[in-house]
């Protein structure tokens, strides 16, 4: 029986997870199983299991991509356990590897400001261009979430949008006047020529934008904007978090926004947004007072 098949169809039936999430542990378990040449679920053992992790070692595999893979075996021999498909789980005394710690790349605020105001809103591509960028600032959504945004989505009168996160959760997330000006001159001047669609940023067939699209507009507007550092639609995301926190922003009240799970999610845009906690210092302790 083919319980690849059985688990992927439970990832998206009864977890609800993302099609690209699900096409990331196919392609896990099948790299295992190909390793495994035809073993039967029932005869994989923690052996089998080191031998594999010894291999991916042995082909310079990233921590990171490792613990990726750890983890889909861990959740694929989970279900098949669940399932009564194996009496015990090989997957029990595996534990994932310690992740290197990469902070994030963020902007800080006079590159922001460069790349923000680069787009000229006067043109129709430009007032898309400075919209987008725009959202992604100023909500810290994802990118997957920008292009879903749908204009019965939008609440313009309370400046907020609802948008779908990962393993399809709703929030809201809010815009402010700057953000609010730029959506107006784009609704009434940019989106017009485009065809008629639910998509507040739709193509020129009118369906959603593509995600490389959005990030190949984010590439070429930082590049006019004569910023250094590689830009995504993702540094804007953590420029959000980063800056939100060092105006003083609560953690958890981030981590909301942002639409993450857990708090520890979160916490690493700590160890990036230490001038507020720096000047906290400089204001408050007597000895650093000049």
């Amino acid at each position: 029986m083919d319980y690849t098949n059985k688990f992927l169809d439970y990832l998206q039936y009864e977890r609800n997870m993302s099609k690209h999430t699900i096409i990331n542990y196919k392609i896990d378990i099948d790299e295992f199983n190909a390793f495994l040449k035809g073993t039967k679920a029932n005869k994989i053992d923690l052996n089998k299991v080191r031998e594999y992790l010894k291999e991916l070692y042995d082909k310079k595999y990233s921590t990171s991509t490792i613990s990726r893979k750890v983890s889909s075996l861990k959740s694929y021999f989970k279900f098949l356990e669940s399932e009564n498909i194996i009496d015990e789980n090989p997957m029990t005394l595996i534990s994932n590897p310690k992740k290197e710690k990469k902070l994030p790349t963020f902007l800080n605020y006079n590159d922001l400001e460069k790349l923000l105001n680069t787009p000229d809103t006067k043109t129709e591509e430009g007032s898309k261009n400075a919209l987008i960028l725009e959202l992604l600032y100023s909500t810290g959504i994802r990118v997957s979430e920008l292009v879903n945004i749908k204009m019965k989505d939008i609440s313009f009168s309370e400046n907020k949008i609802l948008v779908l996160g990962k393993g399809n959760k709703e929030r809201y997330v809010y815009y402010g006047g700057k953000c609010e000006t730029l959506l107006d001159n784009y609704i009434n001047n940019g989106r017009k020529e485009l065809p008629s669609s639910d998509y507040l940023l739709p193509n020129k067939h009118g369906n959603k934008l593509n995600e490389r699209m959005v990030r190949l507009i984010v590439e070429k507007e930082a590049k006019n904007a004569g910023i250094d550092v590689h830009v995504t639609p993702h540094t804007l995301r953590h420029t959000y978090a980063t800056h939100m926190l060092n105006e003083g922003a609560d953690l958890k009240s981030v981590g909301d926004l942002l639409g993450h799970e857990n708090l520890s999610t979160t916490q690493i845009y700590t160890h990036v947004s230490n001038e507020r906690l720096r000047n906290v210092y400089l204001n408050s302790h007597p000895r650093a007072k000049k």
